[in-house]
């Protein structure tokens, strides 16, 4: 009974050993680069973060398929190197000896990137998955709306077209009411105008108040009344 036990394990190891493998069918290696994204507060990579990396792909595959059933034992690591590189496969829980389709894993590790990444405190660029392209990140949305932003422009235009047109009334108002006060004095100062009459002065009469003719006044005075 052990011996079956032990062989069927035997068996089992060999044929996980042909599944996951460098450059294997359905197998995507993965290269970490923990000291770099994270410098003096890099940890290490041990059995505990390859068990945190089989539930997350596991996670993922449950994911992106509400059916799946896929378990932490279907990822299987291999070629694990202390430059933290290595290979994995995903194997179908139903068989437990066949993988799952590349491109069905391709798929859950896109649509679950940011919530690997942040398990692991990393980014596209420090948690490489070479055969899986990176994953564009979501835009970010501005905190005040575009309609907003248009509708105070065009609000400050016309603020600003009211204040300049209410300024050039009241500059223009203020340029006339000096020209007419200018003027108004100018006639007020010229009391008396000078005219030619057959080439010479003379002082126009001035009708209100009128103006003695002084041979005529003589003449009063020579002639007395009786």
């Amino acid at each position: 009974m052990l011996r079956a036990l032990l062989l069927t394990l035997s068996v089992v190891a060999i044929a996980y050993a042909e599944l996951c493998k460098p450059d294997a069918q359905n197998a995507f290696k993965v290269r970490i680069s923990i000291k770099t994204a994270l410098g003096d507060n890099a940890y290490a990579w041990d059995s505990n973060e390859e068990y945190l990396f089989k539930a997350m792909v596991a996670f993922a595959m449950r994911r992106y398929s509400s059916k799946s059933t896929t378990q932490i034992s279907n990822v299987l690591l291999c070629n694990v190197t202390d430059r933290v590189s290595f290979w994995f496969v995903v194997t179908d829980s139903s068989k437990n000896v066949t993988t799952i389709p590349g491109s069905e894993v391709e798929a859950a590790i896109r649509m679950n990137r940011n919530r690997i990444n942040s398990a692991f405190l990393l980014s596209d660029k420090t948690l490489q998955f070479l055969k899986i392209t990176s994953t564009l990140s979501p835009p970010v949305e501005p905190s005040t709306p575009a309609w907003l932003i248009v509708f105070g422009v065009v609000l400050c235009l016309i603020v600003a077209g009211i204040v300049f047109l209410v300024v050039s009334g009241i500059q223009k108002h203020k340029k006339k009411n000096k020209e007419s006060t200018e003027r108004e004095n100018l006639e007020e100062k010229v009391e008396v105008t000078v005219t030619l009459e057959n080439g010479i002065p003379c002082e126009v009469l001035d009708l209100k108040s009128g103006r003695i003719n002084g041979v005529f006044a003589a003449d009063d005075e020579r002639f007395t009344s009786l």
